[in-house]
């Protein structure tokens, strides 16, 4: 059996609910039930806390490999540009043009497989995990590179 109950909601509040039902193709009976359940619920606050926590945790763990992978792009640039200072000559100034005229082609190169391998998702993070996991594997079973 259902009673029946005279409300007075303010117009704005009383227009979300028009048309959030509208929107929905319930009855406003039905949103105005499940939002008093809701909030007379003994045990929403805490659905709504365990809800949170998994959001946050999820979020946090997404922030973490986040982390994780700038860590290993900053690293793997740094050794790189250490690596090319160490090791390339300066050139002469008569050698200059043809320099840069290489570079730019190599750049280009370099773009071009950068893209390729944004596009199929490939990463260092993860080549390097996979590389780390299988020097792991073959130094438990014997075997060195």
């Amino acid at each position: 059996m259902r009673v029946k109950r005279t409300y007075r909601l303010p117009p704005e509040l009383a227009d979300q609910i028009e048309d959030y039902a509208a929107r929905k193709r319930v009855p406003q009976t039905r949103i105005l039930e499940a939002a008093l359940l809701s909030f007379l619920s003994p045990d929403g606050p805490e659905r709504l806390e365990a809800a949170l926590a998994r959001r946050l945790d999820r979020l946090s763990r997404q922030l973490d490999r986040l982390e994780q992978n700038i860590t290993i792009s900053n690293e793997a640039v740094a050794l790189f540009v250490r690596f090319w200072l160490t090791t390339t000559p300066p050139l002469p100034d008569s050698a200059q043009a043809a320099a840069k005229a290489s570079g730019n082609e190599r750049y280009k190169g370099f773009i071009e497989a950068l893209g390729r391998r944004v596009e199929t998702g490939s990463s260092l993070a993860r080549e390097i995990s996979l590389d780390v996991n299988s020097q792991r594997e073959s130094t438990a079973s014997g075997f060195e590179d």
